[in-house]
């Protein structure tokens, strides 16, 4: 295969990234034209033959993406697919790079308003910004270690943020830039953080096997539930209805009734730590994504809320832990979509019901990606831990096609 670029060794992918053994390295020859400005440059891979690849170890989902450095002008791209294809996708659209959001690795990010979102990062500060601009509108400064997680109520002007200090803080979009409202009370590091629809209260969770229910007005503790080894990792609120959705490190996902804070129903067990949830618009389906590494688990699992409350399938891909997973918004034009994210540096775009991988994005140099936020049904946030926030955009053409429009 040949790609317009730089001449580079290629040993990128690699371990690191969490592709363990799809391919023990890559090479590039340049064959420079003459009169030309860029060099052809010829990918090959151990395990290929020509210019066609069959990644090793790996079932039908398995796929590769590489975006190769060419000069200032531009960069190009290639995937190496499980049928055995190698394809150069072309030109890349240009990155807008805006000013950074935050200083160390962002944690986590969810979506505000039409054009907002809200971040929490390493540097322990909580930040509003236009997503579309770069621009951030406001900063919270209050927390004493890490934001770890970062959540809003529908149409809501404020916003809440869990920390490693123990504590769970509330903001007002237009209020002073210290907290509104305080929530001590867990013993550790809170993982989980969930708002109910009307903004009235809170669930939080933490690695301290406990969950915790909250008046969002008084900030009251309204209950308190534990649960042996229930090392809480993420929470999200069913729309419209009293569920609260928990992953776990003991690698069960629970529903929670948030009036009596008891659980409903528990889901069997998966064989690995389950990392983060998401509820379908329509309070139907909810997801979980696993860990995993070298290629085991990694999974996003789908779930029937309503009916079986029972698996309804999974979506295999991710070569490293799967640390986030959303459901884009309903396009009545588009067939329901998923997204996830990954520490093997990619997110990747599902078709809900056939499992099929639609797109795939490497950001390379990106670090683990920690956080996913769907801000319409063509534009994802994407959370990482060095550089910054990715806007993301689908874009439907022949193939759907899923690119960093922006970063900050």
């Amino acid at each position: 295969m040949l790609v317009r670029g730089l001449a580079v060794m290629m040993p990128l992918v690699r371990d690191a990234l969490g592709r363990g053994r799809l391919v023990s390295a890559w090479t590039a020859s340049c064959v420079p034209a003459a009169g030309a400005q860029d060099a052809d440059v010829m990918l090959t891979a151990a395990g290929c033959s020509g210019s066609r690849a069959r990644p090793q170890g790996y079932g039908e989902t398995a796929e590769l993406c590489l975006t190769v450095p060419c000069n200032s002008r531009r960069c190009l791209s290639a995937c190496c697919r499980a049928d055995g294809s190698v394809e150069g996708s072309g030109p890349v659209r240009a990155v807008q790079q805006h000013g950074p959001t935050h200083t160390d690795a962002v944690t986590s990010v969810a979506a505000l308003k039409p054009d907002l979102c809200v971040s929490g990062g390493r540097d322990k500060s909580v930040a509003v910004c236009s997503w579309r601009s770069g621009a951030a509108l406001r900063r919270f400064i209050g927390h004493k270690r890490e934001v770890t997680k970062v959540t809003s109520a529908l149409d809501s002007n404020r916003v809440f943020s869990a920390s490693r200090d123990k504590t769970v803080m509330m903001w007002e979009l237009h209020g002073t830039s210290g907290p509104s409202q305080h929530f001590p009370g867990h013993d550790l590091v809170v993982t989980g953080l969930a708002v109910s629809p009307d903004g009235s209260q809170l669930c939080t969770g933490s690695r301290d096997n406990t969950m915790c229910k909250w008046d969002t007005e008084t900030g009251e503790c309204l209950g308190r539930t534990a649960i042996s080894r229930n090392l809480v990792t993420h929470l999200c609120w069913v729309p419209g209805e009293p569920y609260v959705i928990q992953t776990s490190e003991d690698k069960t996902i629970r529903i929670w009734d948030s009036r009596e804070l008891q659980v409903a129903h528990t889901f069997p067990a998966k064989r690995h730590i389950q990392t983060c949830c998401d509820v379908s618009q329509d309070g139907r389906y909810c997801l979980s994504s696993s860990s995993g590494s070298a290629g085991e688990g990694g999974e996003a699992t789908l779930w029937d809320l309503r009916q079986t409350r029972n698996r309804v399938c999974e979506y295999k891909g991710h070569f490293q832990t799967t640390t986030s997973c959303v459901f884009l918004p309903r396009d009545p034009a588009l067939t329901p979509r998923i997204a996830t994210s990954s520490y093997d540096s990619t997110v990747k775009v599902w078709d809900q019901d056939t499992r099929a991988c639609l797109a795939t994005l490497c950001l390379e140099g990106s670090g683990p990606l920690a956080s996913l936020a769907a801000c319409d049904s063509s534009t994802l946030l994407c959370a990482s831990f060095n550089s910054g926030i990715h806007v993301l955009q689908l874009s439907d053409c022949a193939d759907l096609v899923l690119a960093e429009v922006a970063v900050f």
